[in-house]
Formats: structure tokens, C-alpha cells, sequence
């Protein structure tokens, strides 16, 4: 079975596999923001702590084949952005991204969805790539619609993310339509 690369390239970033060493740039980057985490389903990170036992468990999911996530850094100065990944549930992929505030609205973030998900469809085992965000999440739902998913249906009442007081929140589904 083909798994994910280690590292990706485009024009303006590096997606690389993460690191125990990212700790730190991922804690202040964006995990400990909460208007980067508002839409995550994750908690804030409160101590690099936090980030560590994250790190911990991402090595060992990609090492599993359960899970591959990236770092986001620019390819001008390395600076870490933002990180991106997807859950494999046996063939069916499930992606997310997050983007550091100080790096938002510069078409990054659609960059990484557009080359994981190419990436995405190499893989032999694959049948479904799909997503979800809160309805409102405007800003990722542009992003996504850039990067080729289509909108399949909205979920009344569908999740609850920790950093938004645990409510049920109305959800976009999106999918890639894979050939």
C-alpha cells in the first residue's frame, strides 16, 4: 500500500511530516489561539505541554498509517504557518487544516488543501476524501470550495467544538469528487 510523503513541496510551502521539535512554533503559532482553534475540533492548548502529548500521539497515528500530519511552513524564511492532516477510516480520508492568524487571507491555506488532497488521491486504498466545518466558518468553506470540494449537505445540529462552549452547531459537509 502507497502511503503519504514525508514531505511536500510547492511553489510558496513545505508540508512536512510533524515533529517532536515543532512544539513550540505550533504552540505559538496557533494552538494556544483561540481565534485560530474557534472552528478545531480540539481544545485551545493552554501549556506547550499540550502540544507535546499532540505531538505524541500524531507520530504515532502516522507511523499506524491512521493518520498523516504536516507541518505549513513558508519556503522563503521555514516559518511555521499552520499545520494540515487527514484521518484514513480505511480508505475514506477526512482532512482538516489550521492557519496561523497572522498568516490568514494569503492563500495559503487553499495551497495545502489543493496538494494534500492531489496527494490524497494517489493513494490505492482511497474512495471518499471529505470534510466538515461549522456553518460559520465562511472563510473555510471559501477556502474549500477553492480546492475543489463541493458542498453535499448541511447538518442540522451535527457537532460540538470544545473551544465554542460545546453546543451543537449546524455543519457543511463537503467531498472531492474523486474519478
Amino acid at each position: 500500500m502507497r502511503h503519504l510523503p514525508e514531505l511536500i513541496e510547492t511553489d510558496r510551502l513545505h508540508l512536512a511530516r510533524l515533529k517532536y521539535e515543532d512544539a513550540e512554533e505550533i504552540f505559538y503559532a496557533y494552538a494556544s489561539k483561540l481565534e485560530a482553534t474557534r472552528f478545531v475540533s480540539w481544545p485551545t492548548h493552554q501549556v506547550v505541554a499540550d502540544t507535546n502529548r499532540y505531538l505524541r500521539y500524531a507520530i504515532s497515528a502516522w507511523q499506524a498509517g491512521l493518520e498523516y500530519n504536516y507541518s505549513i511552513r513558508l519556503k522563503s524564511n521555514n516559518r511555521l504557518i499552520g499545520s494540515i492532516g487527514a484521518v484514513n477510516d480505511f480508505g475514506k480520508y477526512q482532512f482538516g487544516y489550521i492557519i496561523s492568524p497572522l498568516n490568514w487571507n494569503q492563500g495559503y491555506a487553499t495551497v495545502a488543501c489543493k496538494i494534500l488532497i492531489e496527494q490524497l488521491q494517489k493513494l490505492d486504498d482511497i474512495f471518499r476524501i471529505w470534510t466538515f466545518v461549522d456553518v460559520d466558518n465562511e472563510a473555510s468553506s471559501k477556502v474549500l470550495l477553492k480546492s475543489g470540494m463541493i458542498e453535499e449537505a448541511r447538518l442540522t445540529h451535527w457537532y460540538r467544538f470544545v473551544n465554542q462552549g460545546n453546543e451543537p452547531k449546524d455543519c457543511i459537509l463537503y467531498h472531492f469528487p474523486l474519478k
